[in-house]
């Protein structure tokens, strides 16, 4: 037992140093000699653990993304927050930009290279995601706040809608289409939920905009 909890200490213990090493000197500007060196390890031990500087990255982006899970499942089941609130904490705790190296894992994600990481985390949003908001969407129903038959269905919509309308990569548009689509969202998602119009403005917030008129 202590020999595989050593072994997963080393692990974290490499997937520490890149990260802190990404986060200063960029993804491509980190070389594998500096995470030996920063972890004070041979080579042959670090390929023990990771095939490459990409694999590296990628254990990064599971850890950074199980751990933005997490939160937003701890935000998500806070009743003591109110539910308005609620929604948008945990939509920004989903936010991986918000991570130290957040910026380089972003980038590494949407390099044409790894289209299949992209669409990996793509799947894990869409899978998780919506599961998390249900409950929170289900607490409103119970107040008497959304009135619909299918809460999961109708957060599965929007996470597929945001997930790939509002990625760059997917689809390319000027700020004021951006802020054009994000109305419409909110326009049919208040109709989704059987709630009333302009009630959920608020949403506004999780996509970093103050225009509500």
């Amino acid at each position: 037992m202590r020999v595989v909890k050593e072994a997963e200490e080393r692990r974290n213990e490499i997937l520490d140093a890149a990260d802190e090493l990404f986060t200063q000197k960029g993804f491509d500007g980190t070389s594998t000699k500096d995470i030996l060196e920063k972890v004070g390890i041979a080579r042959g031990t670090l390929y023990y653990h990771f095939k490459s500087k990409e694999d590296i990255m990628d254990a990064l982006i599971e850890r950074h993304s199980d751990s933005l899970l997490e939160a937003a499942r701890i935000i998500a089941t806070d009743k003591s927050i109110p539910l308005n609130e609620r929604m948008i904490r945990t939509v920004m705790a989903l936010n991986i930009s918000g991570s130290s190296s957040g910026k380089e894992i972003k980038e590494h994600i949407h390099k044409p290279q790894n289209a299949l990481m992209h669409q990996k985390i793509q799947k894990v949003i869409i899978n998780s995601v919506p599961r998390i908001l249900t409950n929170i969407i289900r607490e409103g129903i119970e107040q008497g706040q959304f009135n619909t038959p299918y809460p999961y269905e109708c957060m599965e919509m929007v996470i597929a809608y945001t997930n790939t309308i509002f990625d760059d990569d997917i689809v390319e548009m000027t700020n004021e289409e951006r802020v054009s689509r994000i109305k419409a969202l909110i326009f049919n998602l208040e109709r989704l939920l059987g709630t009333e119009s302009g009630s959920l403005l608020y949403v506004m917030q999780m996509f970093g905009s103050g225009n509500e008129e």
